[in-house]
């Protein structure tokens, strides 16, 4: 597959405002990293397996219930606007949090309530992530290279920090942290000078809203194909293998092994987020799709039981796949998708790619109880290559053409008008 040759760069990536989105999203992920662990460990200490399991699934379910209405939201009144808003709730409950367990025992409905108010802040928040990066960065592709870089450091130094501050200082200090990382995210989205268009407050109903962008998600035949596909792929491949991996890999080689395959992971992911960056293939979905298939190192590598340093290389090769296609996706999303409508469509697909995560979460624990978990993994790295076949064997995904950022949004047309330009938008 023949690639173009990389932009000259009309403009350099190091904005103020790249810069101050760069920042949000960072210190909002090195936050999101910490989280899993200190509620596996504090909630776990006082409420047990279960309560940990109902802390995060009351964050959870309404992730996946309110995400679309913050798609419309974030176009109706700005994802700047949203974020901010979602980030000022999300210091609020942690930081109740971290009140409740540096002042004592928090009570399970105190957890599970913050809980659920943080998902759906999470849930306002989420749509309007990937649709802010076309209007910090010139180069949207090279912007979520970088941005992918930053997602993998947070995902190996996350866990740790939360693990040495839960030991140094206890876990309200931790959720304090986490606190702190919100407010940081809103203060430099706040700081954000943002050109082109004033969102205007649609004069739509909510539902009507809703129907406009399943409409633009449902005419774009190579997006809803890859989620189609996607589904299946959080269900049987992405959603088993944490509970299983980190079991089998565990209970033969100890936790800190596991330690050390998930920073094989992350180097993985620095280093396809740094080819993301250079290289710009003219099919940009087909050749994610070629990338994905070093994606079944990762189940078959535990699979398999190889030693350590293999293991760690399994992980680092399906790593480099991981990012390489999330890179290629978002950009392609994000130069595809009409501004108007961006985080509406990145809502639809956020919650396609969602579902199939936690249904595959959900069920990987009572189906590893009737078959051996092996055979799933084993499994999983045969889906992985399904999936990759399935990617390249689909016209519309296959065919997807690169295209550059799209020019600035004209205005919200009138209600009812019928519109279909080109656009911009993520995975």
């Amino acid at each position: 597959m023949h690639t173009a040759p990389l932009a000259a760069g009309p403009d350099r990536l190091w904005t103020r405002n790249f810069t101050l989105y760069f920042g949000a999203r960072a210190v909002s992920l090195l936050g999101d990293a910490m989280l899993p662990v200190v509620t596996a460990l504090a909630v776990g200490a006082i409420h047990g397996v279960s309560g940990v399991g109902s802390v995060l699934a009351v964050w959870t379910a309404p992730f996946v219930l309110f995400v679309l209405f913050g798609g419309v939201f974030a176009d109706r009144i700005g994802a700047r606007t949203m974020m901010i808003g979602a980030d000022a709730v999300r210091l609020a409950t942690q930081t109740v949090v971290a009140v409740a367990f540096l002042t004592g025992t928090p009570p399970l409905w105190l957890l599970m309530a913050t809980s659920f108010l943080a998902g759906v802040a999470a849930a306002m928040f989420q749509p309007g992530v990937n649709g802010l990066v076309p209007l910090v960065a010139a180069d949207p592709q090279r912007a979520n290279g970088t941005l992918k870089i930053a997602d993998a450091a947070t995902q190996v130094g996350g866990p740790v920090l939360a693990g040495l501050l839960m030991v140094l200082a206890g876990a309200g200090t931790v959720y304090a942290v986490d606190a702190a990382t919100f407010l940081i995210s809103g203060l430099c989205l706040l700081l954000l000078r943002l050109p082109g268009r004033t969102p205007v407050v649609g004069r739509l109903s909510v539902v009507s809203d809703l129907r406009r962008g399943w409409s633009e998600f449902r005419s774009r035949a190579w997006m809803w194909s890859v989620i189609l596909i996607w589904v299946f792929f959080g269900m049987l491949v992405f959603g088993p293998y944490v509970p299983l991996g980190s079991r089998l890999v565990g209970e033969r080689l100890g936790d800190v092994a596991f330690a050390w395959v998930m920073a094989g992971l992350g180097a993985g992911t620095v280093l396809g987020g740094l080819i993301a960056i250079r290289l710009r293939p003219s099919r940009p979905l087909a050749a994610g799709g070629i990338a994905m298939s070093g994606f079944a190192c990762i189940p078959l590598s535990v699979a398999l039981e190889l030693p350590l340093p293999l293991l760690m290389a399994g992980h680092l090769i399906g790593g480099v796949a991981w990012a390489f296609w999330s890179v290629m996706w978002s950009t392609s999303v994000q130069t595809q998708v009409a501004p108007d409508v961006l985080n509406r469509v990145t809502a639809y697909e956020v919650a396609g790619s969602v579902s199939g995560v936690a249904i595959g979460q959900a069920l990987a624990g009572p189906v590893a109880g009737v078959v051996d978990p092996r055979d799933l993994l084993l499994l999983s790295g045969a889906v992985s290559v399904a999936v990759c076949a399935a990617l390249l064997l689909t016209p519309a995904i296959r065919g997807l053409r690169r295209a550059g950022p799209p020019a600035a949004a004209p205005s919200l047309p009138l209600p009812g008008a019928p519109r279909r330009p080109p656009g911009r938008r993520r995975r």
